[in-house]
């Protein structure tokens, strides 16, 4: 399953490739829902409204316990997708052949015998999959006529099912800002002057002039007219006033853009609005739902946001396309900051998850849902098994071979991994 991310420079992002997938349990009427709430393609948008301080992925994996508390967070998540596949197969009496937990080797396995389905934990945490018996299999047991199979249910019934995960995610999701509001409260963004530099490239433009993270640009308003400023003078000298930690007045920087290919200029920093972050605490229950939904509408626009201008500006938004990696090491960055901040880390992956699920590609459940129209469309004759196997084999190949791409390109980029190379 895919997932997009948009996040915020105080707190979100995000993912992780359906590994768990069978390639032989592939057919929609027989097989399993594979997933990893975090698929390989999740752009990571940095959004300012969500996230209070955002620190650079890098060096993230030095302290261990962040990195556990972001996989815990993610394996939360898979369990609630999972989940929703499993009780809307179970409570419609769908038989279930297993439920798993992470992919990869069986690292414990329990079979419940009143229905005989099988709980595994495996060796890797980033993916899991609800399984369903195949007829076809001469081990099955099960008539090919049952009528609890899935694939002999009513098209509506099947599709009840697979869209279970992304209803379990936006449904999750709210119950965390629910939750937050009640608790930790949410945060509010107060603006304040000058332009953050939450981080610099080493040898830029920007690193050459003396700009360090952290650094507030004083000259600017605002990010896009800071960025004008910057494109439009490519190799000429700028003045630029810079708030730091440590000195009590204004440094007075010159810092020259580099030219870059389209004529522009750049000085490789990331700017972000500058603001300071305080928390909304509900009293009751009936202020935390309001909070919570007016909350929830601005997080689903931004998901949808950030995955509009990915798809308008894939050229330009193909690097920021992470794996499992780098939304853990930016979980573990969120943890690190601010324990309240992985609230709202989860509800973003949480509705990431359940948009990039919805998308018709093969091997999400948007796929399947696309396939299950097409056999409503033709009054409910079945789609050939050899052609629904070849279109979610080819999805299923493409996202594995994204997520071991992307998982070696993120741990290759990773701090201290560098320092070893």
């Amino acid at each position: 399953m895919l997932m997009h991310l948009s996040i915020s420079p105080h707190l979100h992002h995000p993912i992780t490739p359906p590994f768990s997938l069978s390639l032989s349990s592939s057919h929609l009427s027989s097989l399993s829902f594979p997933s990893s709430p975090f698929p390989p393609l999740l752009p990571l948008r940095y959004n300012h409204r969500y996230l209070h301080r955002y620190h650079p992925p890098r060096a993230l994996f030095e302290s261990f316990q962040p990195v556990i508390e972001a996989t815990s967070v993610l394996t939360a998540i898979i369990i609630v997708h999972e989940g929703g596949h499993f009780l809307a197969a179970t409570l419609q009496g769908i038989h279930v052949s297993k439920f798993a937990i992470g992919f990869g080797p069986v690292l414990a396995r329990f079979v419940y015998p009143k229905d005989g389905v099988e709980y595994s934990l495996r060796a890797f945490p980033l993916g899991g999959f609800v399984a369903f018996p195949d007829a076809d299999d001469p081990d099955c047991g099960i008539p090919a006529n049952d009528p609890d199979l899935l694939r002999n249910r009513p098209i509506v019934d099947r599709i009840v099912v697979v869209s279970a995960g992304v209803v379990a995610n936006i449904t999750f999701a709210f119950f965390l800002i629910f939750t937050q509001s009640l608790t930790t409260g949410l945060p509010v963004q107060e603006p304040l002057p000058g332009v953050l530099v939450p981080d610099v490239r080493p040898g830029s433009a920007g690193a050459r002039s003396g700009l360090l993270a952290g650094d507030i640009v004083l000259s600017s308003p605002s990010v896009s007219d800071l960025v004008n400023v910057i494109k439009s003078n490519p190799e000429k000298s700028l003045n630029v006033k810079v708030k730091r930690n440590g000195f009590s007045d204004p440094l007075d920087l010159k810092i020259t853009p580099d030219l870059s290919q389209d004529g522009t200029g750049r000085i490789g920093v990331q700017l972000s609005p500058n603001f300071r972050v305080t928390r909304l605490k509900a009293s009751n229950l009936a202020e935390a739902t309001s909070l919570a939904s007016k909350e929830f509408v601005l997080l689903i626009a931004a998901v949808f946001e950030g995955l509009k201008q990915t798809f308008l500006n894939f050229s330009q938004s193909a690097e920021k396309v992470s794996g499992p990696v780098a939304i853990i090491a930016v979980g573990a960055e969120v943890a690190k900051s601010s324990v309240e901040g992985l609230f709202q880390f989860a509800a973003i992956i949480n509705l990431n998850l359940a948009a990039i699920n919805l998308l018709p590609l093969p091997a999400l459940d948007g796929g399947t849902l696309a396939l299950l129209l097409v056999e409503a469309a033709r009054g409910g004759r079945r789609i050939p098994r050899e052609v629904e196997q070849s279109i979610t084999s080819s999805g299923v190949l493409l996202v594995v071979m994204l997520g071991l791409f992307l998982i070696v390109r993120d741990t290759l980029n990773l701090d201290f991994i560098r320092e070893m190379l």
